[in-house]
């Protein structure tokens, strides 16, 4: 991949999203940003050409909207120069299953999950005909997780870490990387957006940590990067269990412990 391939990222106004800028911007990559926030953008925007000399460009977007969506897109598509898409735009929200509406579910599966298989799809046929390309998926460890209670939330994140998987084995061998980032808890914005005091959680990463643990991953070319997992033998074990299982399961028959007495 060229060093100066451009970097669009999705959710870049703050928090994660304006970190990742700010590092690849540090590497010499030109710049999409892209969010709702057109004040922030910009003024991100500004600070970044300031600070290492690069282009950026900056796209408005609710990424909920179809027209919007559509825009950004098609940027993807058309333009040659973009190399990394960056997929972090995500939302949460607050209270049980029961509590949420169904809108506000409806709206968070939009830019959790939809919006990211849109983008991706857009960009990863050009990636193929390259022959090189990166996407990184933001996740959540709320995604292996459903004691945590974030039902609707941690769906849409166990959707992002299936499909990075299913993506890298369809695309690594065309040469396009694939990584899916599982953060834990980490302060940004999306907790008060979510209504959620990050306060009462007992553990909080900052930010520029976790972005850095992130590139540390994407440099080595990792699939799953989880920044606060210590023992990394952990995850190749769920991996492997999970493949073990798989290895068992016999199509044509059901399992002895199903079958009843004639």
């Amino acid at each position: 991949m060229t060093t100066r391939s451009s970097v669009l990222i999705t959710g870049a106004s703050t928090g994660i999203g304006a970190t990742y800028a700010e590092r690849f911007a540090r590497r010499g990559h030109d710049l999409v940003l892209v969010a709702r926030d057109k004040a922030r953008l910009d003024a991100l925007a500004t600070r970044l050409r300031q600070e290492s000399g690069v282009s950026v460009d900056v796209i408005q977007a609710d990424l909920t909207k179809s027209d919007d969506l559509g825009s950004v897109e098609a940027r993807l598509r058309d333009d040659a120069r973009i190399g990394i898409l960056i997929n972090n735009a995500g939302a949460a929200q607050s209270g049980s299953f029961i509590e949420q509406s169904a809108e506000a579910g409806e709206r968070l599966i939009a830019l959790n999950t939809t919006a990211l298989v849109r983008l991706a799809s857009a960009v990863a046929p050009r990636f193929v005909k390259a022959g090189e390309g990166a996407i990184i998926n933001i996740g959540s460890v709320v995604g292996l997780a459903p004691e945590f209670g974030m039902t609707v939330y941690g769906a849409t994140k166990a959707f992002v870490l299936f499909l990075s998987q299913g993506l890298s084995l369809e695309l690594a061998p065309k040469g396009v990387y694939v990584q899916a980032v599982l953060p834990a808890a980490t302060r940004t914005e999306i907790w008060e957006r979510a209504g959620i005091d990050i306060e009462t959680l007992p553990e909080v990463m900052e930010v520029g940590e976790l972005v850095v643990a992130a590139l540390v991953s994407f440099d080595r070319r990792e699939l799953v990067t989880i920044p606060p997992l210590q023992n990394a033998a952990r995850w190749d074990g769920l991996d492997g269990a999970r493949q073990g299982l798989l290895s068992e399961i016999k199509q044509s028959q059901v399992a002895q412990r199903y079958q009843t007495a004639s």
